[in-house]
């Protein structure tokens, strides 16, 4: 291969990166939001997190493009597009928990919710790692533990949606409409988990068929 055809392949892997890297700032912008949040300010805050949003959508039409115009892609075209739509569901994903923050006019936060943002940052994280060593997928030994991390922290999300939603229907000091609405929520939070692990499988898939 030439060297402008490496560089241009190089390409690919530096767009997985930086679409993994929206969602790890969109993923620490939610924790900033549920560890000081402020009714008054949800609307900057929905705005502040679109424009994360919006940046991971440019990332993801830039690969379009380039897939678009390339002839011999590093990886079936197929396989690049599921990477690039599961890396942009994950920031789509923490952009729709704060829009239910907004819709179901949360006024306070509850612990739990700040807890498991934790762990959502935690998995977004180990994706952006994961991406970054995907690169070098045919000789890597450690992108293999860091498919394993995504799948652990989704274990732990797991478990922490449920409690936290037992917890909501065995308040007794919470209203049924709340409760509603942190079911709700909640159950957003963990789609952020699925939607880490989901990437991941790809990039497992991916690997599988090319090594």
């Amino acid at each position: 291969m030439s060297a402008l055809g490496k560089k241009k392949h190089e390409r690919y892997y530096d767009i997985f990166v930086e679409m993994a890297g929206f969602s790890c700032d969109a993923a620490i912008f939610l924790r900033e939001i549920l560890g000081d949040y402020r009714v008054e300010r949800i609307d900057a805050d929905m705005d502040k997190m679109h424009a994360i949003e919006h940046d991971g959508d440019v990332s993801r039409h830039q690969m379009t493009r380039l897939l678009a115009a390339e002839f011999v892609p590093p990886i079936e075209r197929e396989d690049i597009m599921a990477m690039s739509e599961a890396i942009d569901t994950v920031t789509d994903k923490i952009e729709d928990v704060l829009q239910r923050l907004y819709m179901l006019n949360i006024q306070q936060i509850r612990k739990d919710a700040v807890v498991i943002a934790d762990v959502v940052l935690k998995s977004c994280d180990a994706m952006r790692d994961t991406m970054e060593e995907f690169a070098n997928f045919k000789k890597s030994k450690t992108i293999n533990d860091k498919i394993i991390e995504i799948n652990r922290l989704e274990e732990v999300g797991d478990k922490m949606y449920i409690e936290a939603v037992r917890e909501v229907f065995t308040d007794a000091e919470i209203t049924p409409l709340e409760a509603f609405a942190w079911y709700h929520i909640y159950g957003y939070l963990e789609e952020v988990f699925d939607a880490c692990e989901d990437a991941a499988d790809i990039v497992e898939s991916v690997i599988m068929k090319n090594t």
